[in-house]
């Protein structure tokens, strides 16, 4: 969808410096945040950033209440990642990839979700489509309005620690939307199994955003 429009690098370390990692299997448990940490950590090692994520059948939600399961009270839990995560330090700046508008934004603080959240809408070649920032410092927040215009390149956000990104070890949550409906500062980031397909079509592959 971007294709002949130059985007703006997001990270200030190019994306081809981060390692890629893959949740799938891990051995890591949603709700245990010291763990959870330390693993990132070791996969991490001295490169600038972990890269990964979208599409993948994550087990480690199918414990969490936030993502539902019989376990919780839910018939099927949210297992189907429809982002992109990138796992670097927590106050790491942020740029628009590309000119933008801001959409809505919110503070989605319960555990397990999105805690600062930005959804910035684009217009490519004539198409439309929006970006959900998630995890993010509630600095980010601060003044912020709907309708803002943000151009590519500028910074807008910064990284959340994990008192205020929902619980997380630090990370960018980066997820393309083709249509919100009446959503406003949130939307799904994790989908059920059996609905994988809708999900992925209405959630298509950001990587194309990251340089």
């Amino acid at each position: 969808m971007t294709d002949h429009v130059a985007v703006a690098p997001i990270f200030p370390f190019p994306i081809s410096a981060a390692g890629s990692l893959s949740l799938v299997g891990a051995p890591v448990d949603a709700g245990d945040l010291a763990a959870f940490t330390a693993f990132i950590a070791d996969r991490r090692g001295d490169q600038p950033a972990l890269v990964g994520g979208y599409d993948e059948h994550r087990g480690l939600y199918a414990t969490s209440a936030h993502f539902g399961g019989p376990e919780h009270g839910g018939d099927e839990p949210r297992v189907i990642h429809l982002g992109i995560d990138v796992w670097t330090d927590a106050g790491t700046p942020l740029r628009a990839p590309l000119d933008a508008v801001v959409h809505s934004f919110a503070d989605n603080h319960r555990p397990g979700d999105f805690g600062g959240t930005v959804i910035l809408t684009h217009g490519v070649g004539g198409e439309t489509f929006h970006s959900l920032w998630g995890h993010l410092a509630r600095r980010t927040l601060e003044g912020l309005e709907e309708g803002r215009a943000i151009a590519r390149g500028e910074v807008f956000a910064w990284l959340g620690e994990p008192a205020e990104n929902g619980g997380w070890p630090p990370h960018l949550h980066l997820q393309r939307i083709l249509d919100l409906g009446d959503r406003r500062g949130d939307f799904p980031g994790v989908a059920r199994l059996s609905e994988r397909e809708q999900w992925l079509r209405a959630c298509p592959d950001p990587a194309d955003l990251l340089v």
